[in-house]
């Protein structure tokens, strides 16, 4: 059985990570990991390893490094059930250096492969144009955006009619220091991983099609390599 090959999708809010990942992964037969969705899901699982992460909710605190890299591959394993992936696609995990060790560690004990990490890069002030035009239905939930994706009408849904707002975190001051943390203490694991070689550097300043495309031919040989 050929060895587990891991993809850590690195990039700002805003980059398009997201959406990249719901087309690559498939394509590419990885297993999206999505820290955010899983820590949602956890709140209505009644596992032991959910019942240590709604601990630390309850308690208004963290989720330990180690205790998001187990419940990672605890989803990893679990989808490893019904297929054998060739591997995870890690969304939102790591943020820090000390994460980015932990997740060494788990995967040395796995006697798995971090095959790459893409990095999606795009400019900071297209990043604020991106991120600071979000709008939200209040209704539906539905998404636009001021210049991107405008609704027909003005503060209006398209679906259901509901009103348009913008979120607080939304705002341009908000979305700034948002990136500004991004900046300072997740993008410098560029300079962690490249000594082995394993960085991809992705244009996301483009639209959604070329940049999915980019990183299937990027990611293309490094799997491959997994599976001879």
């Amino acid at each position: 059985m050929a060895t587990l090959r891991h993809v850590v999708l690195m990039g700002p809010q805003g980059a398009g990570k997201g959406t990249q990942a719901a087309l690559i992964a498939p394509a590419l037969d990885l297993v999206h990991l999505a820290t955010g969705d899983l820590l949602r899901s956890m709140m209505g699982q009644h596992s032991s390893l959910a019942g240590e992460v709604r601990d630390y909710y309850d308690r208004g605190e963290l989720v330990p490094d180690d205790l998001m890299a187990r419940m990672l591959f605890a989803a990893l394993d679990e989808a490893a059930l019904e297929h054998q992936p060739v591997g995870a696609l890690l969304d939102g995990f790591p943020r820090n250096r000390v994460q980015a060790e932990v997740l060494d560690t788990q995967i040395a004990q796995r006697r798995e492969t971090l095959a790459a990490i893409v990095h999606i890069s795009v400019p900071r002030e297209v990043l604020l144009a991106r991120l600071s035009g979000r709008l939200i239905c209040r209704n539906c939930g539905r998404s636009y955006h001021s210049r991107f994706n405008p609704p027909a009408q003005p503060g209006v849904c398209d679906a259901c009619g509901g009103e348009l707002y913008q979120r607080s975190d939304d705002t341009e001051d908000a979305v700034a220091r948002r990136l500004a943390i991004y900046f300072e203490q997740t993008e410098p694991l560029l300079d962690f991983w490249r000594p082995r070689g394993i960085v991809l550097e992705i244009d996301g300043d483009r639209s959604v099609v070329p940049v999915s495309e980019s990183i299937l031919v990027a990611l293309h040989d490094v799997l491959d390599a997994g599976r001879s």
